[in-house]
């Protein structure tokens, strides 16, 4: 009797899992120079008009060579453009490639409205300055793939699908309640998004340094000779 029970239960299982479809994630570097958009795009295998109740969270690792202005992300908020949130606290924007840590976002994603099943997130994404180079003038920074967390009101045998296993996170944005997040197996369309960033020379240290000084000292002397020449003093 108890075989007969597993045997149903694995026979139900089978048949769900053998009618699953992949969920997929591709993400994409917009933009030129220093200041990117990383866009990241979840399509699942079928419709999901049954999961409407759902909410998709996308849990983005930030390497050490890149990073996200808290402000900027607040303003985007504001506005209703993104909804993230930084996970890692006491972060430097400001410190250089080598004297930073690895952060994670929090990045709830949106559907897409010209795509039933299909979810999309933005983030701007910043980077750091890098350590001169002796020989080549260039390095490369590799974006990992995300983890993806789903969350239902209800649940749903498709889900048993794609969760592996459980992880804790906001219920939402403006929420501090926890949830219990599903964490989901997907596809990747890319192995990993790498980036290609300029770094200086070490051997363009002394030219680089006279002309700051030039430019600085000159500049400064025209800024003294308007001053003294336009600027009105009152004894």
């Amino acid at each position: 009797m108890l075989f007969q029970l597993v045997m149903n239960v694995w026979s139900k299982d089978a048949r769900v899992r053998a009618t699953c479809s992949e969920i997929t994630l591709s993400q994409e570097v917009l933009k030129d120079g220093f200041h990117r958009d990383l866009l990241i795009k979840v399509r699942f295998g079928e419709s999901i008009e049954d999961l409407q109740t759902c909410q998709l969270l996308i849990k983005q690792p930030i390497p050490t060579g890149l990073f996200v202005d808290p402000y900027e992300l607040a303003s985007l908020r504001e506005r209703n453009i993104t909804e993230a949130v930084m996970v890692s606290e006491n972060f430097d924007i400001e410190a250089p490639n080598y004297l930073s840590k690895e952060s994670e976002i929090l990045l709830y994603a949106k559907q897409d409205s010209q795509c039933v099943d299909c979810f999309q997130a933005f983030l701007p994404v910043h980077y750091r300055y890098h350590r001169p180079h002796s020989k080549d003038g260039e390095t490369f920074i590799v974006v990992n793939n995300p983890d993806l967390l789903m969350y239902c009101d209800q649940e749903f045998p498709i889900l048993k699908c794609w969760a592996q296993s459980e992880v804790a996170a906001p219920c939402a944005l403006r929420n501090k309640d926890i949830c219990q997040w599903k964490n989901m197996k997907y596809k990747s369309v890319y192995k990993n998004v790498t980036l290609q960033v300029p770094v200086g020379l070490t051997l363009h240290t002394s030219l680089v340094c006279s002309v700051t000084l030039l430019i600085t000292v000159l500049c400064s002397t025209l800024i003294l000779i308007a001053v003294f020449k336009y600027g009105h003093f009152s004894l």
